[in-house]
C-alpha cells in the first residue's frame, strides 16, 4: 500500500507542481503514509510524518463531534433553538434567530451568507464578538429551505460550545475530543504551531511561478468553522475513530455508535450540490458507484485538504497540500485514484447536454454571495464561468490578488439544471441553477454556496 501511495503521491505532485504533500490510507486494519515536496519555497524544509498542515473546513466535523459529545451528555440538544445556550445572539431577520436550530447550523441550512471571516482579535472574547457582528448577515435563502455552505454557522457552533462548557472553544475542544482520543498533534493556536514543522500555503501563477501566501493563520474567531493544523497520522487517526464507531485508538469508548451514525446519515439534500448529495451532521455525502462516501475536505490561504470514508468497506484516504490551485486537482485526483486502486470504486464523468445559443443565454447573469461574483456568459456555443473574489473577502483573508478564473461550464441531464465544469482549475466541480416554483432563475449553487442572481454579466477586464 504504502509503495503504491507514494508512487502515485510522486508522479502527480510532479505533473501538477505541488510544493508539498503529504497523504494517508487506512483499509480494514492497515495505514500507509506517502510524503514528497518542501513546507515553503523560502524556509524550505522536507514535508514529512511530523509536518502540520492546515485541514480547514474538515474542522467542521470535529467541532460537530464536539456538539454531539455534549448531546450524549445531555447538555445539548440537536432540534433546540440556538438561542437556548446563546441567548444574545441576533440576526438580521430577528426571527430567524429565535427559530434556528442546532442542527441547522451544522447542516448550513440557516441560510444567512456564510462567508463572514471577520477578524475579531486574539482574544478570549473573539468568538463572542464576532457571532455579536452577525447581525450584519443578509438572510439569502428561508431558513432551512436549502444547503447553502455557512462558515458563519459552525463558528455559531463554536459559540454554542463555550457557552454549554464556560471554556474557550480552544480549550473545550481539547477537552471533550482532542485529549480522549490522543491527537497530540492536532492545534489550534499560531504560537503552538509554530515551535513545529508546518507548512505554509502557496499560489502558483499560470506561468509556474511560486508564491508564499500571506497571512499564514485565519482570524481567531473562526476557528471552529476550519482554523486548526494537524499531521498526517492525526487526520488518519480522526478517520479511524469515527470508522470504528467512536472508539479512540487506545480502545476507549468516546461516542456512542448512535450518534456516530447519525452523524452519517443524510439531515438535508443538496443533490446536484458540488458539496455532494446530501449533509449529515456536518459530514458531506455523496454515492460514487453504488457506494456511499463520507467526508469533508477544506481550503485556507494556499492549503487544501481532502477527507474522503467510505465506512462501509473500513476505508479512509486523506491528503494535504500547500499549494493552489493545483493543490486541489492533486487531492481530487489521488482520492479518485485511491478508491478505484483499492476498492474497485469508479467515479465517473456525467454525459453533457448539447444546447444551442438561445437556449444557454436563459443563464447567462451575474451571480453573487457576500465574498465571491461569478458572471457566466456565452462564448462559442458554450457557457463560461469567470468568478472572483469581491475585496472585502480579499482583504479579510489576505489573500493575493488572484486572476479571474475561467471555467468552461457545461450543462448535464438531471433535475436543477445541473452542470459540471468541465476543464481548468475547477474541473469536476458540479452546481446546479436554482429556480423559484414558477421557473425563474434565481441564482445559481456554486462551489457549495447559493450566489443570487443580480442581474446582466458584466465581466470587468
Amino acid at each position: 500500500m504504502t509503495e503504491d501511495l507514494q508512487a502515485e503521491l510522486d508522479a502527480l505532485s510532479a505533473e501538477l507542481g505541488v510544493t508539498g504533500v503529504a497523504a494517508g490510507i487506512w483499509h480494514e486494519g492497515r495505514e500507509s503514509y506517502a510524503f514528497t515536496g518542501v513546507t515553503s519555497v523560502t524556509n524550505p524544509l522536507p514535508v514529512d510524518e511530523r509536518t502540520l498542515f492546515q485541514f480547514g473546513s474538515t474542522g467542521k466535523t470535529f467541532t460537530a463531534t464536539a456538539i454531539m459529545l455534549l448531546v450524549q451528555d445531555g447538555r445539548v440538544d440537536l432540534h433546540a433553538p440556538v438561542r437556548t445556550y446563546v441567548p444574545e445572539f441576533k440576526t438580521k431577520q430577528p426571527d430567524v434567530a429565535e427559530q434556528v436550530t442546532v442542527l441547522q447550523l451544522l447542516n448550513h441550512t440557516a441560510g444567512w451568507d456564510g462567508d463572514f471571516f471577520a477578524d475579531t482579535g486574539n482574544g478570549d472574547d473573539a468568538l463572542a464578538n464576532y457571532v455579536a457582528r452577525m447581525v450584519e448577515l443578509d438572510q439569502v435563502t428561508p431558513l432551512g429551505a436549502t444547503v447553502s455552505y455557512n462558515n458563519a454557522s459552525l463558528a455559531l457552533a463554536g459559540r454554542v460550545i463555550e457557552r454549554v462548557t464556560g471554556s474557550t472553544f480552544e480549550q473545550a475542544m481539547r477537552d471533550l475530543v482532542l485529549d480522549p482520543l490522543g491527537l497530540a498533534d492536532t492545534l489550534s493556536f499560531p504560537g503552538q504551531i509554530m515551535t513545529r514543522r508546518f507548512a505554509v500555503g502557496h499560489t502558483r501563477a499560470d506561468d509556474g511561478t511560486v508564491t508564499v501566501n500571506e497571512p499564514w493563520a485565519l482570524p481567531r474567531a473562526v476557528t471552529a468553522a476550519g482554523g486548526m493544523s494537524a499531521t498526517a497520522a492525526d487526520q488518519l487517526a480522526w478517520a479511524r475513530f469515527h470508522l470504528s464507531g467512536g472508539t479512540a485508538l487506545d480502545g476507549s469508548r468516546v461516542l456512542s455508535e448512535e450518534l456516530v451514525r447519525l452523524m452519517q446519515q443524510p439531515t438535508a439534500d443538496m443533490r446536484g450540490s458540488a458539496l455532494g448529495d446530501a449533509v449529515g451532521i456536518s459530514w458531506l455525502l455523496r454515492e460514487v458507484d453504488g457506494v456511499q462516501l463520507v467526508g469533508h475536505g477544506g481550503t485556507t490561504n494556499g492549503q487544501y485538504s481532502d477527507f474522503t470514508m467510505v465506512p462501509a468497506r473500513d476505508f479512509a484516504v486523506l491528503s494535504m497540500t500547500n499549494s493552489g490551485p493545483n493543490g486541489s486537482e492533486l487531492n481530487t485526483r489521488l482520492t479518485r485514484w485511491a478508491l478505484e486502486h483499492h476498492l474497485g470504486v469508479r467515479e465517473t464523468d456525467p454525459q453533457p447536454l448539447v444546447l444551442g445559443d438561445d437556449a444557454l443565454t436563459v443563464y447567462a447573469g451575474r451571480y453573487e454571495t457576500v465574498a465571491s461574483i461569478a458572471e457566466v456568459t456565452v462564448e462559442a456555443g458554450q457557457l463560461v464561468v469567470t468568478s472572483w473574489a469581491k475585496a472585502a473577502m480579499t482583504a479579510a483573508l489576505g489573500d493575493k490578488a488572484e486572476e479571474k478564473r475561467r471555467m468552461p461550464l457545461t450543462l448535464v441531464a438531471g433535475e436543477r439544471d445541473p452542470f459540471v465544469i468541465s476543464e481548468g482549475p475547477g474541473k469536476g466541480m458540479r452546481g446546479y441553477f436554482a429556480r423559484d416554483d414558477a421557473g425563474r432563475l434565481l441564482g445559481m449553487h456554486f462551489g457549495g454556496r447559493l450566489a443570487s442572481r443580480v442581474g446582466a454579466a458584466q465581466v470587468p477586464a
